[in-house]
């Protein structure tokens, strides 16, 4: 058996767990990545509309 093949399951291994990795970390990059100006100005109205819903019951 050639001794390449023996590296076969350790490149699954690897690609699997930085599959993983990169799953778990998505929420935390999307966090430290910056929201646009229009992101903000849309998440800002809905706030906005909330507290206006709130106070007029």
């Amino acid at each position: 058996m050639h001794q390449l093949w023996l590296l076969v399951p350790w490149a699954v291994f690897a690609l699997a767990a930085g599959v993983k990795f990169w799953r778990l970390t998505r929420p935390f990059r999307r966090q430290l990545a910056e929201p646009s100006t229009e992101q903000v100005r849309a998440s800002l109205e809905r706030r906005w509309q909330a507290d206006q819903r709130e106070f007029s019951e």
